[in-house]
């Protein structure tokens, strides 16, 4: 099995020397948020998935980490897998880490999709879910986190599928990602984003609508696009050929 040499778990999938894409999973899920997309996906690019610090294969070193720590754990993953210039497409924590490695690396990033997401989050609603799930476990916060995830479009089977995933993954993991949440600064630094941008809302995204969040990132990305689905805030799960489709658009225009 692949690990960065601070243990971050990766996998490579596709096309050997197609145009290269790393896809980045959500706080709460894994690398496998993307298997739907896999089969639209791997005949076009070589693929790059990683499950982020703390989540699926990938162990947590405890404490908080930074979006600055999870955007060098992507680089990291990145070299390993021979990916010197890539573009990036991430839902939720995983767009923050991606538009954090865009501004950290620009000449690495070639475009950039960030996929139901924020610069704009509620540090003080994270502090506290940071404490709780540190104080209660996963339990505490799972049907929270449920009712953001998904909409009533998603199956009763991708229901218990991320409600048991979500409710097996490490606590500590979760909370130290939490914190990474809790604490960016994202939001003054949109400006200097380089690489061309896709923004994807979806309409039934209770946590990280088109109001307020996405349409932040498109008015202060220089020259960002905007797609909105009809999906939750698991779009990749709620919405794979649409957000499939869109991606596939923006990064072969």
């Amino acid at each position: 099995m692949p690990f960065t040499p601070t243990g971050i778990y990766w996998k490579r999938d596709g096309v050997e020397d197609a145009p290269a894409l790393m896809l980045l999973n959500s706080i709460g899920t894994d690398m496998d948020l993307w298997t739907p997309l896999l089969p639209l996906l791997r005949e076009r690019f070589a693929l790059l998935r990683i499950d982020t610090r703390g989540h699926g294969a990938s162990p947590t070193q405890g404490g908080d980490v930074s979006l600055q720590m999870l955007a060098d754990d992507a680089l990291a993953a990145a070299d390993a897998a021979g990916f010197a210039r890539f573009s990036i497409a991430g839902v939720s924590l995983g767009g923050m880490i991606a538009m954090e490695l865009a501004l950290r690396a620009p000449a690495r990033v070639e475009k950039l999709i960030p996929i139901c997401t924020s610069a704009t989050m509620d540090s003080a609603a994270w502090a506290d879910r940071v404490a709780k799930v540190r104080a209660e476990g996963m339990a505490a916060i799972a049907d929270l986190a449920m009712g953001r995830f998904l909409s009533d479009a998603a199956s009763p089977t991708t229901c218990q599928t991320v409600r048991r995933q979500l409710l097996s993954m490490d606590a500590e993991g979760y909370a130290g990602c939490a914190a990474a949440i809790r604490d960016m600064d994202l939001a003054p630094r949109l400006a200097a984003i380089a690489a061309p941008t896709l923004v994807v809302t979806g309409s039934r995204d209770i946590s990280t609508p088109f109001e307020g969040h996405g349409e932040h990132l498109v008015s202060h990305i220089p020259g960002a696009a905007h797609a909105s689905l009809d999906a939750a805030h698991l779009a990749p799960l709620e919405a794979p050929e649409a957000l499939a489709s869109a991606i596939i658009a923006f990064l072969e225009r």
